[in-house]
């Protein structure tokens, strides 16, 4: 019997809680060990530390803020670009077949982070699912973090915004 060994997926499943807004401590190191891809006025875009697949994007803005509502229109629109243009960068980065985009917003909507809006950019291929997750609750990423934000890091730097 072979072995796939996951240890990242207790530290997401039962680890402790590290202090403070993922989000805001990601802009105070602004650099790979936050896996932020950009930091720009008003939206940060950032690798999910524990994804659902390669690539799995986090949008947010950099306001702390945990309802649609305390973002002004401007700046919901440029989140909205940003969200936009990261995944076009992804979808063709990890030539994804599809891409999941979807924001959870409060506790009851299933938010791990109820405090800091955050979009996800997940991308998907076709078989991508599989008996993995169902029978051994553990999921398979096939690309080191690191490796992921050495491939993106640069073509978020290109983007004309």
């Amino acid at each position: 019997m072979q072995v796939l060994w996951a240890p990242w997926r207790m530290a997401s499943l039962g680890g402790p809680r590290t202090p403070g807004c993922i989000f805001c401590t990601a802009l105070e190191t602004a650099d790979r060990r936050g896996h932020l891809v950009l930091a720009r006025e008003p939206a940060i875009v950032m690798l999910n530390k524990f994804p659902y697949s390669s690539g799995h994007l986090l949008v947010a803005p950099r306001r702390h803020a945990g309802h649609l509502r305390e973002l002004p229109a401007e700046e919901f629109r440029i989140l909205m670009d940003t969200l936009h243009k990261s995944a076009t960068v992804l979808s063709d980065a990890v030539r994804a077949e599809g891409l999941n985009l979807g924001m959870n917003m409060g506790a009851a909507a299933g938010a791990g982070v109820t405090d800091h809006l955050h979009w996800h950019i997940v991308p998907r291929w076709n078989g991508d699912t599989n008996f993995m997750p169902m029978l051994a609750d553990v999921r398979v990423i096939p690309e080191h973090l690191e490796t992921m934000y050495d491939r993106l890091q640069p073509l978020f730097d290109a983007i004309t915004w």
